[in-house]
């Protein structure tokens, strides 16, 4: 359940700011009670005038202008510190959303895959801004003219009390009426705004997918269907809207009645008590004069009940991040490598599940510091998982995976994952130059260092026919290179931090095999120490390696040299006939 501390808690660094907001808010309330006053006694001593013991009626008119006058000061002074107020709730609501915003990336960056997997960008990505500014709005708006109504109406009604208790409980016969109504408000409107929250997620959800399969649509002449998807997502949304608005304007018209018939209450009750001299005009005038205030208190009651109920769900969704921990994180009693990996790998009896799917079972291998491991199977066997759990996007379900001898759920994350440089066949590139993206993992990184990973990589030759060569902006994912481009960038990128263990996973899958046996040339020369685990779909990648495994849902079925392996003539061999004859 949402609790409004957290609200304070955010307001951290901005809290004084706030809370002279709130006093001033206070301030400018109890100004309302400045109008009647003034009203009762223009009207009693001004216009009607007063007797003065001899049965001569005075009027006041001296008074008159200096009256003016402090109606006039009081408008501006009061103009004045709502603009002192406006211009410091703005500071703190948006210091405060920067900090919220702040915490939620933070997460974000340290939340586990398995958080990713079951949520949308979309809906991500609506958390960090609709439901953010929602949130904003409750602290700058909402919250400050919740005060605004609670203060006037009370201060009303005290006011009431003080010129004629018989009309004051007229109105607040009324009182019953607000309450069923608020009660029905917030009961109906609640579930309606999360329905709203939803479709808004989804539609959202919807484009982000398009943007980023927008060669794929194009590519299969899907443009209609993703069209008419939009508009189906689109038109829920819609719907929704319109269902809520309904069910507001069902209810909206109660409060506004309520509110138009004070005027009415006062006008009657007041008359009636006039004619019978148990209140004088300046008495009706006071309460006309000020049961506007009242009127706007219960219009603005309804108005911010709807604003809560639709940030209610937004707010739990921001929380949701915001307080959201990683299930893989750095323990507190974690391993701190004191150098350099040297890299030596292990996986000692290691079984993974998701779910209740077993993905791999029993796995065991080592992979000496400096050598090579290859892994070679049919999709879906499990390898690329190998590279999940010794990097530790996941835990292992039973057994363990240890590095220089040590069990890398003991070990400090940065300290790992810094230390393992990966190319994957799935290549992720940042709307940035060539060169930022190779020095990606070292900002710092001499422009020299940069092409001499590029040359390893077998993408300088490319690079530099580029109009503008390293300094190319590339596109959002490497829009604008080739699929063989992206791989050899991804690769340099990789290389470029120098890892103690380098993961390739199917990174040479979309190059010809002349860049291939050059790659894997200069990966065999590299001048700093490395082990590297290759996991690829070719024999011709494998063939090389110091050791290699052959896995089959999920589990290991051969090892060896290339060698080896072919004098089994199991499934390893048998791969390598049907790649040799495609090759024929």
């Amino acid at each position: 359940m949402f609790e409004f501390r957290w609200l304070w808690k955010c307001l951290k660094g901005t809290r004084l700011r706030y809370l002279l907001c709130l006093g001033l808010q206070v301030l400018l309330s109890f100004t309302i009670l400045i109008w009647p006053n003034l009203t009762s006694y223009i009207v009693g001593n001004i216009v009607i005038g007063v007797d003065n013991g001899s049965g001569e009626v005075v009027r006041r008119i001296d008074m008159l202008l200096p009256l003016m006058a402090l109606w006039a000061g009081a408008v501006l002074l009061k103009s004045s510190l709502n603009l002192v107020k406006v211009f410091n709730v703005e500071r703190s609501s948006q210091q405060m959303i920067k900090n919220i915003r702040m915490t939620m990336f933070d997460s974000l960056q340290a939340l586990d895959m398995g958080f990713y997997e079951k949520n949308r960008t979309g809906d991500l990505m609506t958390r960090l801004t609709g439901d953010l500014d929602l949130v904003r709005h409750t602290v700058s708006y909402i919250v400050i003219n919740l005060l605004d109504t609670v203060i006037i109406f009370f201060s009303t009604i005290i006011y009431f009390f003080t010129v004629n208790w018989i009309v004051t409980l007229c109105l607040l016969a009324l009182l019953p009426f607000m309450y069923i109504t608020n009660r029905r408000f917030s009961k109906e409107m609640r579930p309606l705004h999360i329905n709203n929250r939803e479709k808004l997620s989804a539609l959202n959800g919807t484009v982000q997918e398009n943007i980023e399969a927008n060669r794929v649509v194009r590519a299969f002449a899907r443009e209609d269907y993703e069209i008419e998807k939009f508009d189906q997502a689109n038109q829920a949304f819609l719907e929704a809207n319109l269902k809520t608005n309904k069910t507001w304007l069902s209810i909206w018209p109660i409060p506004e009645f309520l509110a138009q018939f004070l005027t009415v209450v006062v006008l009657v009750v007041g008359g009636i008590l006039t004619v019978m001299g148990q209140m004088s005009i300046a008495e009706v005038s006071a309460f006309m004069s000020i049961v506007w205030a009242l009127s706007y208190a219960i219009r603005m009651l309804g108005t911010l009940l709807n604003d809560f109920q639709r940030f209610f769900p937004s707010a739990d969704k921001v929380i949701e991040i915001y307080y959201a921990r990683s299930k893989i994180a750095t323990r507190h009693d974690a391993v701190t490598p004191a150098g350099r990996m040297r890299g030596d790998i292990e996986f000692k009896n290691v079984s993974f599940q998701a779910g209740n799917h077993e993905i791999l079972k029993n796995i065991s291998f080592k992979v000496p510091a400096g050598t090579t491991l290859a892994v070679i199977g049919e999709t879906g066997a499990g390898k690329t998982t190998l590279i999940n759990l010794l990097a530790r996007f996941y835990d292992v379900t039973d057994g363990s995976v240890t590095v220089d001898g040590v069990d890398v759920r003991m070990m400090n994350l940065q300290a790992l994952r810094s230390s393992i440089g990966m190319a994957t066949q799935d290549v992720f590139l940042f709307s940035d130059t060539i060169d930022g993206n190779i020095a990606f993992g070292r900002p710092d990184m001499p422009e020299e260092e940069v092409r001499r990973y590029a040359v390893q990589a077998a993408a300088d030759e490319f690079i530099t026919r580029m109009e503008e060569g390293y300094d190319t902006i590339i596109g959002e994912r490497g829009v604008g290179l080739s699929g063989g481009q992206r791989q050899r960038v991804a690769l340099a990128r990789a290389l470029a931090v120098r890892p103690s263990i380098l993961v390739l996973d199917d990174t040479t899958s979309a190059v010809d095999l002349k860049t291939e046996r050059y790659i894997w040339n200069q990966l065999s020369n590299l001048d700093f120490p490395c082990t590297k685990i290759i996991i690829a779909q070719r024999i011709s990648t494998v063939r090389n390696a110091d050791q290699i495994l052959v896995m089959k849902k999920g589990q290991i079925i051969e090892r060896g040299t290339h060698d080896e392996l072919m004098a089994l003539k199991g499934d390893y061999y048998q791969i390598e006939r049907m790649q040799s004859q495609q090759t024929e």
